[in-house]
């Protein structure tokens, strides 16, 4: 089974329904609830999550959004070590390291996002969810 840590554009591009990329994005969700897939989160995501959401929208939106993700992936805490692996990632951005370092913690094989220029370099491939559901 794949394990697919989901980055956070694909997560606001469902809860936001921010087109075009909505639909392979639900589908991606859809897939990981039916358990075609494994899908995780890292931890921070949650937060930043509900935080631009609410923002968007409002806090009630925000708090189903983050029940309705808790209900279908797993979330990976970030402890020290998984920070200090993200300053020696070779990535430009450090929040996008901070991902990469929460993937290989779980054995993710790829990174479900539609940003890949951010994960060049990465250890652990970026993919978007049409070429994600392409592989299930």
């Amino acid at each position: 089974m794949k394990r697919v840590l989901l980055d956070i554009d694909v997560l606001l591009d469902v809860f936001l329904n921010r087109p075009p990329w909505v639909t392979d994005a639900a589908r991606l969700l859809a897939a990981i609830d039916r358990g075609e897939a494994e899908g995780y989160v890292a931890g921070h995501t949650i937060t930043t999550l509900y935080y631009l959401i609410a923002k968007a929208r409002d806090r009630q939106t925000a708090a189903v959004a983050v029940t309705d993700l808790l209900r279908i992936v797993k979330v990976v805490p970030l402890e020290a070590a998984d920070f200090h692996q993200a300053l020696v990632l070779a990535l430009g951005d450090f929040e996008d390291a901070v991902q990469v370092a929460a993937g290989l913690e779980v054995g993710a094989e790829c990174v479900a996002t539609r940003d890949e220029k951010h994960f060049r370099g990465s250890p652990l491939p970026p993919r978007s969810p049409g070429e994600i559901l392409a592989m299930l």
